[in-house]
């Protein structure tokens, strides 16, 4: 047996039919595209833009959103591909499996459980800090302890709202598929407002010569030292800057994170009525609709304050309490938290439906995977990834810092995808392509290279983490699933499978 096994694209799609492992076919191009709205749409807006522009790019961070949403765009395409090529639940673990081999999948579905797990638990977060805005706006004080950590609380332990949020979203899901995509689109609804509100109520206080210099001067900034600096610094000796032309790019590698979740769209494949038709405009209809708002907000926030003094925590509302405008500002943190609620909803979507795919194919114990009959969902899966995002948004995430361990995973998984699509074409040019990559090649091998670059941009200390989290997924892989995979099993894992998963 070989750790390099592929699995057929036909047998892939058969086993969607499994009364055992059956997921609903409920969701259309206007659900998918809602959905990945959804969760692209979140933390870029809320938190990072004022990170990113005050830290690293200035009034700049709109062209650090465009230079992500290209890195993202070219990956976007080849996930297209993929998707309406192989509708079939897991996104890029599916796809490396029938095309790289079966440790690669390994890697990528394990690649993706860290970022959606990770993601949807660092989320919470910010949702909790515009939340307890709102309580205080109330006059609703939490006690320290159990109050999200800030800059103002550095006291925080236990993250109760993160908690609570995460318990009742599971519950959802764990309802059904197209019960959490109704309430999902009520609530993108409410965020776009807020967004255009944004957009429009902005423009009326911008300042233009908060723009000037538009791309500020580079400075020099104190090397990273050990573990702390990227790893690019680290093998080449670059000197880090902020702002100027470098700090467009370690701006962008910092809202790389606002586009996280548009690959989550591709982990519904399964559940698409037509997938081949469906699934590409979801994924690309949605970054690019997110790319535009992104440009537009970043400007107006920019242009409102000077970048210098915008509020990395909550930069939306407090741009506009600074000028003046206090009442605007909570009509914001409102939206804010039905957006950010979105975000989180979405990627626990996307990492029970990644494990419900490995489990399916036997490299975690199949009974997990088992959907209840009355859902339609795998409602086991859906409790344990609760349970875990609970953990990392309540309490990990006021410990330790986690965004950059969300966009390792996910920019590994980008690479491997993009590496995939020539590999299979080359391996089944027969298979039928409802959407294929243009300039392939040549776009594929791009979208690797530039993944691997602002992987490069990141920490020693996150690259250390990430090949922790890697040692124990091999460990798990070759303890158990390399053993007892379907295709280790063949025929034989089927009645060993029936075995375990009792029948209804």
């Amino acid at each position: 047996m070989s750790v390099m096994r592929t699995k057929g694209i036909e047998e892939s799609i058969a086993e969607t039919d499994e009364p055992e492992y059956a997921l609903k076919k409920s969701l259309g191009w206007l659900d998918l595209t809602v959905f990945g709205i959804g969760v692209i749409i979140g933390a870029g807006i809320f938190t990072f833009t004022g990170v990113a522009a005050q830290a690293y790019a200035g009034p700049a961070i709109a062209i650090s959103f465009v230079v992500a949403a290209i890195v993202c765009c070219l990956a976007a395409l080849c996930y297209a591909e993929f998707a309406s090529t192989v509708p079939v639940s897991g996104s890029a673990y599916t796809f490396s499996y029938a095309s790289l081999g079966e440790i690669v999948a390994w890697i990528i579905g394990w690649d993706l459980l860290l970022e959606l797990a990770l993601g949807a638990g660092v989320v919470s977060q910010g949702w909790s800090s515009y939340a307890n805005l709102l309580l205080n706006d109330m006059g609703i004080h939490l006690p320290d302890a159990l109050a999200p950590k800030g800059s103002d609380n550095p006291g925080g332990q236990f993250n109760l709202l993160a908690f609570l949020l995460i318990a009742i979203l599971t519950a959802l899901v764990a309802w059904g598929i197209k019960e959490s995509l109704r309430v999902n689109m009520i609530l993108v609804g409410i965020k776009l407002f807020i967004v255009v509100f944004v957009i429009i109520a902005g423009i009326t206080f911008i300042n233009t010569a908060n723009w000037s210099p538009f791309i500020p001067p580079s400075t020099a900034t104190p090397p990273g030292q050990g573990i702390t600096q990227p790893l690019i610094q680290a093998i080449l000796g670059w000197t880090p800057s902020t702002y100027g032309i470098g700090g467009i790019f370690a701006g962008a590698g910092i809202v790389f994170f606002a586009y996280i979740g548009f690959d989550v769209v591709a982990t519904t494949a399964e559940e698409a009525k037509n997938p081949q038709r469906d699934l590409p405009i979801g994924i690309i209809a949605s970054l690019v609709i997110c790319t535009i708002l992104y440009v537009l907000v970043a400007l107006v926030i920019t242009g409102m304050v000077p970048f210098s003094k915008i509020d990395p925590n909550a930069a939306l509302a407090t741009a506009f309490r600074d000028v003046g405008k206090s009442g605007f500002a909570t009509i914001i943190s409102c939206g804010a938290v039905a957006g950010l609620t979105t975000v989180v909803m979405t990627l626990i979507i996307g990492g029970t439906r990644v494990l419900f795919a490995m489990s399916r194919d036997w490299l975690m114990p199949p009974g997990m995977a088992r959907t209840n009959p009355a859902t339609g969902t795998p409602i086991r899966i859906t409790i344990g990834v609760g349970i875990v995002v609970a953990f990392i948004g309540s309490w990990l995430g006021n410990h330790v810092d986690l965004e950059e361990m969300v966009n390792i995973g996910t920019l590994a998984a980008f690479t491997l995808v993009s590496i995939s699509v020539p590999v299979l074409r080359k391996k089944r040019p027969d298979l039928k392509r409802a959407f294929t990559v243009p300039w392939s090649p040549v776009v594929p091998i791009l979208a690797a290279v530039a993944s691997i670059y602002l992987m490069l941009n990141l920490s020693i200390e996150t690259w250390i983490r990430f090949l922790v989290w890697m040692a124990v997924g091999f460990a798990i892989y070759f303890g158990y699933g390399y053993r007892n995979s379907r295709l280790a099993k063949g025929e034989s894992g089927r009645s060993a499978a029936a075995e375990q998963v009792p029948s209804r």
